[in-house]
């Protein structure tokens, strides 16, 4: 499959890139002032324990207190000291399946106290209002292995499905990992030699020995280990042996990747490419107009149908139409193929626009059950390409589908886009007429309180032309009714829902 990484790095922002056959499968964006923060590893303090909701909010250095959730606490470690947690003999984790021992989780309250000192990893950023959700099941990425200092477990990828494979890679980790400690055996790592193993190893114990005396030593709330950045963690986790090129327009980035892969993957080296050229880098792989298209709410379909992508706080809705499409034979085939034509394209939509958490997918509604299985079994396979976990339940009698898929950051559009100042928001503003009533009726409501016989309108070009044309006749009524000469004054800096109401002498 011909797939390639494409690397837009300026000083203000960096932008990557995954095409795949000349579509764009993956966009990733990261303004330097505002730089990711999951996998970031912080020493912080317990300012509020909440029983209620079985969660404790955390001072880890930033704006907003992070969110630690009762499940995120490993049961064993919560009242260990960091050197206790260190020698990884009090792992309440099976070794075979990773669960807890216990059959019950403690309470919040059992666990963590105000005022005590925990290490936590982000493991979602700070979303809108909501601060970084926390974990102390610390986890420590590299190119082949991930590795869990607090977890007595060996996983290995499930994207690897030859079982002999499987039991090699479980065979090797037993042999090479201290005891007490766990390891995720990574996708990429399927066909790897021991010795590329062990170095990985060799490095992820070593970082976590760092890791560890500065925890140690430092004071809450503060940073202890800086993830790596975006550009960084998209060549470790997603420049593998079937990426054509890696292609990055940046003199000094270029240098850096090249540093960077000589460390996990030499023999890739070759295939990073430093474009220099007049014309802009996602200009020339068409980049631009689909970044474009992923912020827009409505998606076109090739047969004529079209999506419509609504977010709310709390979940998504995407609806499906038939549009223009009319189909060939009945009601029923029509509304079929539209189905499932939507269903790639949503699946492709999801993991373009990054979007997570609550998704509700309203498909026209079918009559027969063998159409919705058949549906249903269609989004499973088109969703199995997707890294993020996602969860999806089977078709409703009314087409509704209920999904999650895991959000760890912000969404496309909430990265690009921000509420727009006219409507706040809210996608829709006052009518004209609206406005024009909601004057009339505090001019009515005003007037018998104000003194001076004339009245000055100021309100925006539109509403004003609205006021002296369609509404000319309430607003003479209006003069006569309040015995006031009103004048109508078109301010530009004014918005339409606004105005402002000057009574003279």
């Amino acid at each position: 499959m011909y797939t390639d990484i494409v690397i837009n790095a300026t000083p203000y922002e960096n932008r990557i890139a995954v095409v795949e056959r000349g579509n764009l499968l993956e966009f990733h964006l990261e303004r330097l002032t505002e730089k990711g923060l999951v996998g970031n590893i912080y020493q912080g303090k317990v300012v509020r324990v909440l029983p209620g909701m079985q969660a404790a909010f955390v001072d880890i250095g930033l704006d907003r207190t992070g969110f630690l959730y009762v499940d995120d606490i490993d049961t064993s470690m919560s009242q260990l000291s960091t050197s206790e947690r260190h020698s990884g003999k009090h792992s309440s984790w099976s070794e075979k399946n990773g669960e807890s021992n216990t059959s019950s989780h403690p309470a919040i309250e059992d666990l963590v106290k105000k005022g005590q000192t925990i290490l936590v990893q982000i493991e979602k950023e700070p979303i809108g209002s909501k601060g970084a959700r926390l974990t102390c099941h610390i986890t420590l990425p590299c190119r082949n292995l991930v590795f869990m200092p607090f977890t007595d477990h060996i996983g290995i990828s499930r994207k690897i499905e030859d079982e002999s494979i499987r039991k090699e890679l479980r065979q090797k980790i037993e042999q090479l990992r201290p005891e007490g400690t766990g390891f995720i055996v990574r996708t990429v790592a399927e066909n790897v030699t021991k010795a590329e193993i062990e170095a990985d190893m060799e490095f992820l114990l070593l970082l976590w020995d760092d890791i560890h005396s500065k925890a140690q030593r430092a004071k809450a709330p503060c940073l202890i280990y800086k993830d790596l950045d975006m550009v960084l963690k998209a060549v470790r986790d997603l420049f593998t042996d079937s990426v054509n090129e890696l292609v990055v327009d940046s003199k000094s980035m270029h240098e850096r990747l090249l540093n960077f892969v000589l460390t996990f993957a030499p023999k890739l080296k070759n295939r990073i490419v430093y474009y220099d050229s007049e014309v802009p880098l996602f200009d020339a792989y068409g980049i631009e107009v689909d970044i474009a298209r992923a912020i827009d709410k409505k998606v076109w379909l090739r047969s004529g149908g079209y999506l419509i992508i609504e977010t709310t706080e709390a979940l998504t809705v995407v609806d499906v139409n038939t549009g223009r499409y009319v189909g060939k034979n009945n009601l029923n085939e029509t509304i079929f193929k539209t189905n499932m034509e939507a269903v790639k394209e949503i699946a492709y939509q999801l993991r373009l626009r990054n979007i997570g958490g609550i998704i509700i997918i309203d498909f026209i509604d079918m009559e027969t059950e063998q159409h919705r299985e058949e549906l249903y079994n269609a989004f499973q396979e088109a969703m199995r390409k997707d890294k993020n976990r996602v969860n999806i339940l089977k078709v409703s009698e009314f087409g509704l589908v209920q999904m999650t898929r895991k959000r760890s950051c912000e969404s496309l559009s909430q990265l690009m886009c921000e509420p727009c100042y006219h409507c706040g928001g809210e996608g829709i503003v006052k009518s004209r007429q609206t406005v024009c009533y909601e004057i009339f009726r505090k001019i009515y409501r005003d007037n018998r309180h104000a003194d001076g016989k004339n009245i000055t309108i100021k309100v925006h070009p539109h509403i004003a032309n609205t006021l002296s044309q369609k509404e000319a006749h309430h607003l003479h009524h209006l003069e006569k009714t309040t015995g006031k000469k009103i004048t109508v004054s078109p301010e530009y800096n004014l918005h339409k829902p606004q105005y402002e109401i000057i009574w003279d002498e």
